[in-house]
């Protein structure tokens, strides 16, 4: 199975999305942060043979730590995460109360990528 990658563009989507329904800054910081974020994934998987979870996970810390949105990077991140595994046929189910921790954790540095990709495993409704 060819892995389905986000695209900045559709990242950029996401953004304006949550921005929309929650509020917040519109807008890019930083964009060399958000091609960090986005080539991360796909540097893991091409050289360290990464898992799709261990790729959502990298879209998440990538987005969510390098913080390269004016504002809703925490949600951009998780949100963009669940894409990547929904459209890579990857369902996971995760209650809104736990992710605000969870997500809110790892943007003030107290959770590793590694604590994402197990945290997602736990989650998972399908297995990739």
């Amino acid at each position: 199975m060819e892995i389905k990658w986000l695209t900045k563009k559709l990242i950029y989507s996401i953004h304006n999305e949550q921005i929309s329904e929650h509020g917040g800054l519109v807008g890019i910081r930083d964009e060399g942060l958000l091609d960090s974020a986005l080539a991360r994934p796909i540097n893991l998987h091409a050289y360290e043979s990464a898992s799709l979870i261990e790729c959502a996970a990298a879209y998440a810390f990538g987005i969510i730590r390098n913080h390269p949105f004016q504002d809703g990077n925490k949600r951009t991140g998780f949100i963009s995460a669940i894409t990547f595994l929904l459209i890579n046929q990857v369902d996971i189910e995760i209650d809104e109360k736990e992710v605000v921790i969870f997500i809110t954790e790892l943007a003030a540095g107290n959770i590793q990528e590694n604590e994402v990709v197990t945290w997602l495993q736990e989650h998972l409704k399908t297995k990739p």
